[in-house]
């Protein structure tokens, strides 16, 4: 009986909430009932952002396994992220992007916004499908650069950005954002921590030229979210009708300081 008593614990302590990542650090486990998501429909674009602050998550520990199984349980088609390093000694080396995109089984574009301790921090898209075009433009930031990377695929362009923390900066990129939009022939798709409330000028501006399609609910911190600061727009032209199916802040709590953010959406 003791014997079986102690079996027991043993069995129960291997499911409780700390498990051992890939590269030996304890952290948290996923409880995927919190945000585990249906596959969005046939003809349905699911679009995530996601300031990712580098894997590190609440618990001050890194675990690039714990950031890929909260994109994988949201099943997105193309993923915005911030805050990446790549081949930096902060990160050991590790490309962040690149091992996310492994994780993921997805493709990855990197955009870095500025040099950083031996490598570069900044921004990154992942998708299902391989890009047709990529590029990256400059944006301002007086406390760091930011920028701005665009992914083209068959049927749209996805726009990835973290904009700075000074206002007169995030009014500067927005110019900046809806000049190149206006540019392309083809759906535009914004996404990114724009570090901003909805109701500060620099939106005010942006949805000039683009419609808010994730909504205003609040996404930072992710232990308790007040402030709405990540978002996803569709550019705002061409007669384009945007059919809002889903629009969510996942439950995910742990593995960043921000919180998913996605919309499952159809246009016409």
């Amino acid at each position: 009986m003791k014997y079986l008593y102690i079996l027991l614990l043993l069995l129960v302590s291997n499911t409780l909430i700390m498990v051992k990542s890939a590269n030996g650090q304890t952290t948290e486990n996923i409880s995927a009932s919190d945000y585990q998501y249906e596959k969005p429909a046939n003809g349905v674009l699911r679009i995530l952002t996601y300031n990712v602050r580098n894997g590190k998550g609440m618990d001050e520990k890194t675990d690039y396994k714990r950031v890929a199984s909260v994109i994988e349980a949201i099943h997105p088609e193309v993923v915005a992220l911030q805050e990446l390093d790549s081949v930096t000694t902060r990160s050991n080396g590790v490309d962040v992007l690149k091992t996310l995109a492994e994780k993921c089984g997805m493709k990855s574009v990197y955009g870095g916004s500025i040099p950083y301790r031996g490598g570069k921090y900044g921004i990154g898209i992942l998708s299902r499908e391989k890009p047709l075009t990529t590029s990256f433009i400059p944006l301002p930031g007086r406390e760091e650069k930011r920028g701005l990377l665009m992914a083209e695929f068959k049927e749209y362009i996805i726009f990835c950005t973290h904009f700075s923390l000074t206002e007169a900066d995030r009014i500067a990129s927005v110019q900046l954002i809806n000049q190149k939009a206006k540019e392309l022939q083809k759906k535009v798709f914004l996404a990114g921590d724009l570090n901003t409330s909805p109701k500060s000028e620099a939106i005010s501006l942006l949805s000039e030229y683009w419609i808010n399609l994730s909504g205003i609910q609040p996404t930072f911190p992710s232990s308790g979210p007040t402030e709405c600061i990540d978002y996803i727009w569709g550019v705002n032209c061409c007669n384009y009708t945007y059919n809002i199916i889903k629009q969510e802040v996942a439950s995910e709590k742990s593995a960043s300081d921000h919180r998913p953010v996605f919309i499952d959406v159809s246009i016409r």
